[in-house]
């Protein structure tokens, strides 16, 4: 069948049946899954692009790959590059938001001096990129990236506008949810989290095959962010809290998205 033949019953039927399969097989005894699995059937592209052979060492020593690579200084990244309604001549359509929170290690410890990168569509649901054709309009005034470096709590924040929901074609009527992608490089490189961060109360959560792929709801929960009224600027912007927990039992997990 067709993404344009499946709908979205067929794909919620889809997804009910493999959280099933999974809390069964829980109940029975098996771990929790930490990550979502690449073969995730209602995301129908994941079937298609996830590896399906053993990886290949490079090298005697895999290790040595996190010895060398690309590297950035404090001085490459500024202020401005945190905030996204301040790199253009205008200000950008939309809900201004600032999105705050710590980048953490499975012990609890602030992980310092972390590229935090982000990118998202803009207000209206549509990213500055051409092989986007959503028929929505683009904003010249936003750009949708940015950069930031933690500091010594791990804290890292970012000032831009709430996205909005797109269409995409996974199946008929497919959306997704509003959300903000992240990348972390950890000390290298090879040690890069790539994820998604979504907006408390969304009611596209139970359709999202992307969303929904991570079949164990705590760590589902911990993708979505909460609203910090403390976080709000007085007449400028809505702030939301969302911690990162880099490794361990409660890590933030990877986007399937992004990790094929």
């Amino acid at each position: 069948m067709s993404s344009a033949e499946l709908t979205q019953d067929h794909i919620s039927a889809e997804i009910a049946e493999r959280h099933q399969a999974v809390a069964k097989a829980v109940a029975a005894g098996a771990p929790a899954p930490h990550h979502p699995p690449r073969d995730f059937t209602p995301y129908r592209s994941s079937v298609l692009r996830h590896p399906q052979q053993p990886l290949i060492a490079v090298g005697d020593d895999p290790e040595a790959a996190e010895l060398h690579g690309p590297v950035f200084g404090v001085t490459d990244v500024t202020d401005l590059d945190a905030d996204l309604t301040r790199q253009h001549a205008g200000e950008p359509l939309g809900e201004r938001i600032t999105v705050t929170g710590r980048v953490l290690d499975r012990h609890g410890r602030p992980v310092r001096g972390q590229l935090v990168e982000l990118w998202q569509a803009n207000a209206s649901g549509r990213y500055a990129h051409q092989r986007d054709q959503h028929p929505a309009p683009l904003d010249p005034n936003f750009t949708g990236v940015g950069r930031c470096l933690t500091d010594d709590q791990g804290l890292y924040s970012f000032t831009t506008v709430k996205p909005g929901a797109y269409p995409w074609r996974n199946h008929l009527g497919a959306w997704r949810p509003a959300h903000l992608h992240f990348s972390l490089f950890g000390t290298a490189f090879t040690q890069r989290l790539v994820t998604q961060m979504y907006f408390p109360g969304d009611p596209l959560f139970p359709y999202d095959p992307i969303l929904q792929s991570v079949t164990d709801q705590a760590a589902r929960e911990r993708l979505v962010a909460a609203y910090d009224h403390s976080l709000s600027r007085p007449e400028w912007s809505l702030g939301y809290r969302w911690d990162i927990v880099l490794d361990g039992p409660a890590a933030t997990l990877p986007d399937p998205e992004e990790n094929h």
